[in-house]
């Protein structure tokens, strides 16, 4: 028995043809749906990247006790699990974090692996002058953004793009490998992850007219671009989802020819999706967890079973990819692990509800109809804490500011007897001026009107607690959600109500630049230049005081007061306007 599982990174189920787009080309996707069980309820857990890849492999949610970080030295890891039982594992990546601070411990699990290079900042070519790089949307141009136009001048072919690198090497092993047994590929690419870099080919199949700067790579933020703009930038998306189409088929068409049906597991999943300027939103992390970005396409022919052409509805999970690999290989499955098998054979229930989110984020919870996202409970988004045996973050190690108090905390159910070091944790944006929303998928599948029900957010909120108990998630949790740690979920525990206003000021629509006065200064014009202007600054100085002489200046300077604002929330609406009108004078 042999398994290949091909996962993309920011998939987006909404933009396949086997989940009702009729506009992307991506005919592969839908040669796949007639060869698998297509689920039709899969939800992410924990995000982004890495969180996503730690459930992948130890089966369990990640986000309630840590951020972003590598392998634990207690977690059970499900290659190695397999490697231990003598199913031979390889990863074939270009997904640059494996290879950073925050995920280093990953790719080691596997008996081989090979990394391609490149993507998105990738620090991979060296090279001391500046690369030329054309007028661009993007604001935030952080190091990663120079980088990556280096990086751009060594994939100018589709042979050499790291996705079709990646593929290469994923059926060389499959070419080398597929008349011996017990063996495991993850063929793995970073794409369709911004930035949407893909070949004329690709764009060619999405023709149309535009002539505004470039634009490839969306800021987390809400929109402030034109119409325009926007639908240019879903258009790159689409071209590199038709790149990953053709990727696709290439394994489809080597399982053909190798005649592998019979006797190989096909999983084809990914971790999040990505919003596109849907809900006025670009990104993931500093909103919500919406639909767009966690109800996910999967797709798997199990060759025991047979299941080609079917959709299953019942509601599954990231946590799920590793007891059905486990499970496949006749490998014992970890009592730590929270996942279960996916239903392949019949449609039946694996759980009544699941969690999904982000470390100091919402936590949220669905039944499949219902989804509860629950906000903090105060504005500080207190306590929170991470716990950890490995602190590092993405790109680096925890500070000796940050381990300065660290605390020795109670071992976890699934820590195997080891404590952990607890620190204060910390989050970029806070969850809680979006507010408790609770949505009904069935009246409202796109998330627009989040309703207020007592009696459903009552169930919601205690299906959530069941699950914070069951995942043994830290007690600071409770306190930070305004949940009971023992007993029952009452009237007094909910949140929507309370928090409607709240939620309601964060749903409001960011007032277009073009609604705002222009004139040598506007709302668009970078930070850096208002404050090196003499007469500019003083106006920042008057309204917007924090950003004069902060050292956030090196990070935020490439950007707007509009993209700032579309960014964090810092400026009221009238504090926007009495900016525009001051600069506009000038």
């Amino acid at each position: 028995m042999k398994a290949i599982m091909v996962m993309f990174d920011s998939l987006n189920r909404h933009m396949l043809p086997p989940y009702g787009c009729d506009w992307t080309h991506a005919p592969n996707f839908a040669r796949l749906a007639e060869r698998t069980a297509t689920f039709d309820n899969c939800y992410a857990g924990s995000m982004p990247c890495m969180p996503a890849r730690r459930e992948i492999h130890t089966g369990r949610y990640n986000f309630l006790h840590r951020s972003w970080g590598p392998l634990e030295p207690f977690d059970d890891s499900m290659p190695e699990l397999l490697k231990r039982a003598g199913v031979y594992t390889h990863l074939a990546s270009d997904h640059p974090h494996y290879w950073e601070d925050g995920g280093a411990t990953y790719h080691g699990r596997y008996n081989t692996w090979e990394f391609f290079r490149g993507q998105e900042g990738d620090a991979w070519k060296g090279q001391v002058a500046t690369p030329d790089m054309p007028e661009d949307v993007k604001e935030m141009r952080l190091e990663g953004y120079r980088q990556d136009w280096v990086n751009r001048q060594y994939m100018q072919t589709e042979d050499k793009h790291p996705q079709t690198l990646t593929f290469d090497a994923g059926l060389d092993y499959i070419r080398t490998n597929h008349d011996q047994d017990r063996w495991f590929v993850q063929i793995e690419t970073f794409d369709p992850h911004e930035p949407f870099f893909s070949h004329q080919q690709y764009k060619d199949l999405y023709p149309h007219d535009y002539d505004g700067p470039h634009f490839d790579w969306p800021d987390y933020r809400q929109v402030t671009e034109t119409d325009e703009q926007v639908r240019h930038a879903r258009l790159e998306y689409a071209a590199l989802l038709s790149m990953c189409d053709r990727s696709l088929g290439r394994v489809l068409d080597l399982m053909d020819e190798q005649n592998m049906w019979d006797d190989t597991l096909l999983i084809v999943n990914t971790d999040h999706g990505l919003l596109l300027g849907e809900k006025n939103w670009w990104g993931k992390s500093v909103q919500p967890w919406y639909n767009e970005l966690v109800h996910l396409p999967l797709f798997v022919w199990d060759p025991r079973h047979g299941v080609a052409g079917e959709r299953r509805e019942a509601l599954v999970q990231t946590i799920d990819l590793a007891p059905t690999l486990l499970d496949f290989f006749g490998v014992d499955i970890p009592a730590d692990v929270r996942g279960a098998p996916l239903p392949v054979t019949t449609d039946e229930p694996v759980r009544e509800a699941g969690l999904f989110g982000i470390h100091g984020g919402h936590v949220n919870v669905t039944d499949g109809r219902y989804v509860y996202m629950r906000a903090p409970v105060s504005p500080d988004n207190t306590p929170l804490y991470e716990h950890t045996l490995m602190p590092t973050h993405m790109r680096g190690r925890f500070t000796p500011a940050e381990l300065a108090g660290l605390e020795l905390a109670e071992p976890f159910a699934f820590s195997k007897g080891v404590r952990t070091i607890r620190t204060t944790g910390q989050t970029f944006f806070n969850p809680y001026r979006f507010g408790t929303l609770l949505f009904d998928l069935d009246a409202d599948p796109e998330q627009r009107a989040p309703i207020v029900d007592d009696a459903v957010e009552l169930r919601m909120a205690g299906l959530l607690v069941d699950l914070l108990r069951a995942t043994d998630a830290p007690p600071s949790q409770y306190e930070r959600l305004g949940l009971p740690a023992t007993g029952s979920v009452t009237e007094q525990h909910l949140l929507v109500r309370t928090q409607r206003g709240q939620a309601e000021k964060a749903q409001e629509p960011l007032p277009r630049p073009e609604d705002f006065p222009s004139g040598r200064f506007s709302l668009r014009t970078p930070i850096s230049t208002l404050v090196s202007d003499p007469m500019a600054v003083e106006v920042l100085r008057t309204h917007a005081p924090t950003l004069v002489d902060t050292e956030l200046l090196q990070m935020i300077g490439s950007t707007s007061l509009i993209s700032l604002a579309a960014m964090s929330a810092e400026f009221p609406k009238d504090t926007l306007r009495v900016l525009a009108e001051e600069l506009a004078t000038l």
